[in-house]
C-alpha cells in the first residue's frame, strides 16, 4: 500500500515510517559531483530541503520541494514539531523523483556573528550526512543552503559545504556516497568550483 492510500485510510495523524533504503549488491565510490539542475527532477536517494523552522514549506527551493513532492509531505511534516538552525529531519519523497527528503534549517546570515552562522552552516551538511548514512542512503543532492533570503555569501557557503564532504569522506572512505552540489544557474555552478579550487589549494 503506498504511504498516500495510508493517509486516505487512516487519517493525517497516521504514522508514515520512513524507509531505510536497500544496500545496493556494488557500492559507488565516495565522489561529490558538481550538477546544474532543478534539484526537484533528481532521480536519487535523497534530496536536502533547504527548509525553515516551522518546516511547514517556504520560497525557493523549500517550496519547489513541497510543491513537487505534493500535500503528503506537509502532513507528515507537520508531526516533526518544526527543526532547530543546524539540525536535520527526515521525510518520505512522496511525488519526487527522489525517494527521501532531509530537511535542514540553515542560519540566517549575519557579518557580526559570522563565525557562529559557519558553525551552524557546517552542522547543517554534517547532520544531513549522518542522517543520510542512517537510513542506507548512498546518493544525496544539497542546494546551496542559506544563499538565498538568509543571505548568507554564496561563496563562503560553498567553501564550508565542499569541507564537510570532504571530511565526510576521509572519515568514511569505504561507505559509498554520490553528493551532488546542485546548482540552478550557471553563476551559482561557477561560485562551486571556486569554492573546490580553494579547497584543494588549502589542503
Amino acid at each position: 500500500m503506498k504511504v498516500k492510500d495510508l493517509i486516505e485510510q487512516y487519517g493525517p495523524d497516521a504514522i508514515i515510517p520512513v524507509p531505510v533504503i536497500a544496500k545496493p549488491d556494488k557500492l559507488p565510490q565516495n565522489q561529490p559531483f558538481l550538477v546544474k539542475a532543478d534539484i526537484t527532477t533528481l532521480e536519487i536517494d535523497c534530496i536536502v530541503n533547504a527548509a525553515n523552522n516551522s518546516l511547514m514549506g517556504g520560497g525557493g527551493v523549500d517550496g519547489a520541494i513541497h510543491h513537487g513532492a505534493g500535500p503528503c509531505l506537509l502532513e507528515e511534516c507537520k508531526r516533526l514539531h518544526g527543526c532547530e538552525t543546524g539540525e536535520a529531519k527526515i521525510t518520505n519523497g512522496y511525488d519526487l523523483p527522489a525517494t527521501l527528503v532531509i530537511h535542514t534549517v540553515g542560519p540566517v546570515y549575519d557579518e557580526s556573528r559570522a563565525e557562529e552562522c559557519e558553525a551552524q552552516l557546517k552542522k547543517c551538511y554534517e547532520n544531513c550526512l549522518a542522517l543520510a548514512m542512517k537510513h542506507g542512503v548512498h546518493s544525496i543532492a544539497f542546494p546551496a543552503i542559506s544563499t538565498g533570503v538568509y543571505r548568507y555569501p554564496a561563496l563562503e557557503a560553498a567553501v564550508v559545504a565542499v569541507n564537510v564532504v570532504s571530511e565526510w569522506f576521509m572519515n568514511n572512505p569505504d561507505y559509498g556516497m554520490q553528493v551532488i552540489f546542485c546548482c540552478y544557474d550557471e553563476e551559482m555552478q561557477e561560485i562551486y568550483m571556486n569554492a573546490i579550487d580553494i579547497t584543494q589549494r588549502l589542503k
